[in-house]
């Protein structure tokens, strides 16, 4: 199953570099470069037939032939079939065109038929000259993506070759089971590529555009078996590893969820069931916790710290931003002092003397659990010995950032288990192929007594009737956000907006207590703006997105954000989950500039009628696509080239149960598969 590179290695540097360009790197790589879309040339329509938008492929006689100057310069040909006359338009064309259709000439042509001023017309159509009689095309013609200097024509002969030359060395041989094949009504392989590249005759173009054909499915699931394939045995080689066998301690979690103010959910409960069990095993946990903004995975992961701690082995919570690493430091600090457990916390602005301290008493095992946020990974913090990570907001770290923090607990103990949070919720398809490689607990049910957030869509014209709702909230006695805009170009940009919005704000409400707070501002400031804001001592606190996550502040019950259009919605629905936590209901207003383009308009209506995470994640994935969804993880992850989570999801659900079945049961296919498709990108996701 070694696909040689012989075929592209006969072929010119240059011509080489033009493939590489579009990610064709071998042979097999030039079979599954498949087409954009076909043209049909295997009949010929007369000209009195033409439907206006349809494409046609038309052969005729030229009638007439000039250069027309004006209303601009174009080349004007009339052809006619005995069955009507269509006019042929050239916007952009060569002398050695002119001379060659001249009249009396036979032209073949295809393209899209219009309704012009004069009758049926055709702009820039395929054309060429023909002999009577001349035979049809006997198979749909494929239109391939392609590269600057790489003609469609050229591209179509080299996948010819590299087909042949695939199929000589048997690289196209059947690899899945004929019983899986059967089972799920799948073509054979061979025939599906070729098909697809030649599809016959009378083939129906609309299966072949939506990619609905049997053939295009076959392509499909074998690429979702192969991300499948490469995920789940990254799971399995995951499992041999070892790990610290953390027993459920019962005297310490009862504690702990006796001190507590509130009780769990049934959701919650389930989770936490499904994480002790994880951590009670012999291999490294590798779990992925969901759940919707509020939902309550703070406690979760306080009690998966106790399961460690409680086993002797310290607990580690990363959050992406110093603001919800020390609203975790305070909130637990709390919680776990009464059981006698000591809580450090690090964070990259700590004073030098203060930072020491901390370190001291993480390497000599004294501090239990320890809080921080990306302070964590670097070389100075030693673990005594480390047996749970818990990552908060992971999709916010990147790979190498988990698997380095992973690394310094890798003792005489073995590698330690890992829990990683989002409350951006994972669509059902992209966790079952992209995060193929975690079991996943989502906490599907919010805490009694919390209502959903009002969210308001208002136009920026309309700003005093928001600061008359500002000051209206703030005089009964509430509390308001104004969060100020995204500006992806410059920090510095949005620093400088944030404080002019502050500045503003403060003139507009002398009777009010406003703060600002925003990223460039150490932690002490940020601890003591947000301690007085969550003390009621401040009304009306202006920040720029740093209030994304963790945030908490029950009297906080309405939320403006400013130029609403210019951030994505999973950032939005963050934002709107800091409102709406106490007794009141949460106002959130999104103020938006006009004019908004397509794609913002849509979110807007997303946000606006939606307030279950799952749906906007769901509608964010059909907006923006999985690969800009994923952000970080999608570095060292296969993307999908032919494959749509959603159009394909029965395909997903074939693939991953084929997955485990060939691992289990037929591994030498299950390598080969992999091989195939991924090539040297099998060996993925460390963590």
């Amino acid at each position: 199953m070694n696909a040689p590179h012989a075929f592209l290695d006969t072929l010119s540097d240059s011509l080489q570099q033009k493939l590489h360009k579009l990610g064709l790197l071998s042979d097999f790589d030039l079979v599954l470069h498949l087409p954009l879309r076909y043209e049909d040339e295997t009949r010929l329509s007369p000209i009195s037939e033409g439907v206006p938008g349809q494409v046609a492929q038309i052969e005729g006689m030229v009638s007439e032939r000039e250069v027309l100057t004006r209303p601009r310069r174009q080349l004007v040909c009339k052809l006619h079939d005995g069955s009507g006359t269509l006019c042929l338009r050239f916007f952009h064309f060569y002398a050695s065109q002119v001379a060659a259709w001249s009249p009396g000439t036979r032209l073949r042509v295809l393209g899209e038929v219009r309704a012009g001023f004069g009758g049926l017309e055709m702009i820039h159509p395929k054309c060429r000259v023909v002999q009577a009689g001349m035979g049809l095309a006997t198979a749909l013609t494929p239109v391939y993506p392609v590269t600057a200097g790489l003609p469609q024509r050229t591209l179509a002969k080299l996948i010819r070759q590299a087909f042949e030359h695939v199929q000589q060395a048997a690289l196209l041989t059947e690899i899945i089971p004929e019983a899986v094949l059967t089972t799920h009504r799948l073509p054979a392989f061979e025939a599906s590529l070729a098909f697809l590249h030649r599809p016959p005759a009378g083939t129906p173009m609309q299966g072949l555009q939506a990619r609905t054909h049997p053939a295009w499915r076959r392509v499909k699931f074998d690429e979702l078996l192969a991300q499948q394939l490469s995920m789940r045995a990254h799971y399995r080689q995951r499992r041999s590893h070892r790990a610290p066998v953390l027993h459920r301690p019962d005297s310490l979690l009862k504690a702990l969820l006796s001190s507590l103010a509130f009780t769990l959910t049934e959701a919650q409960r389930k989770v936490v069931a499904e994480i002790s069990r994880d951590l009670a095993q012999p291999h490294p946990m590798q779990r992925l916790l969901q759940g919707d903004v509020g939902s309550g995975k703070t406690v979760v992961a306080a009690l998966a710290a106790l399961q460690s701690i409680g086993n002797g082995f310290q607990a580690v919570i990363m959050a992406p931003t110093e603001i919800l690493a020390e609203q975790h430091y305070q909130k637990l600090s709390v919680w776990f002092a009464p059981l006698g457990v000591s809580v450090a916390w690090l964070s990259g602005s700590q004073k030098k003397a203060e930072r020491k301290l901390e370190l001291e008493k993480i390497t000599g095992g004294l501090a239990m659990l320890v809080i921080g946020t990306h302070a964590l990974f670097q070389e100075p913090v030693q673990f005594d010995r480390l047996g749970l990570v818990i990552i908060d907001e992971q999709h916010r770290f990147g790979v190498s950032q988990r698997l380095a923090l992973r690394m310094k607990g890798m003792e005489a103990d073995g590698v330690p288990h890992q829990l990683m949070m989002s409350a951006t919720p994972i669509p059902r398809t992209l966790s079952m192929s992209y995060f193929a490689d975690l079991d996943v607990s989502v906490i599907d049910q919010l805490p009694p007594g919390r209502s959903p957030v009002v969210t308001k869509l208002i136009d920026s014209s309309r700003r005093e009737q928001v600061v008359a709702r500002i000051r209206e909230a703030c005089h009964a006695g509430r509390q308001a956000y104004w969060v100020c805009p995204l500006i992806e170009e410059s920090e510095a940009l949005q620093l400088q907006t944030a404080v002019e919005t502050y500045q503003t704000l403060n003139q507009t409400f002398p009777d009010l207590k406003t703060a600002l707070i925003h990223g460039r501002l150490d932690s002490h400031e940020k601890s003591a703006i947000m301690a007085a804001f969550s003390q009621g001592a401040v009304q009306l606190l202006v920040a720029t997105t740093v209030i994304e996550v963790g945030v908490d502040v029950p009297n906080a019950s309405l939320m403006v954000i400013e130029h609403a259009e210019r951030m994505g919605l999973s950032q939005l629905h963050q934002l709107r989950g800091r409102i709406g936590r106490g007794a009141d209901t949460g106002i959130c207003i999104l103020m938006y500039q006009q004019p908004l383009s397509e794609v913002a308009r849509k979110r807007l209506q997303v946000i606006f009628k939606h307030t279950d995470g799952f749906e906007i994640a769901r509608q964010d994935l059909l907006l923006r696509g999985p690969g800009e969804y994923l952000g970080t993880r999608q570095s060292g992850v296969p993307m999908l080239r032919f494959a749509d989570l959603e159009q394909d999801a029965d395909l997903l659900e074939a693939a991953r149960a084929v997955a485990d079945t060939l691992l289990r049961d037929y591994p030498q296919q299950a390598q080969w598969h992999m091989r195939r498709w991924l090539g040297s990108r099998k060996d993925y996701l460390r963590v």
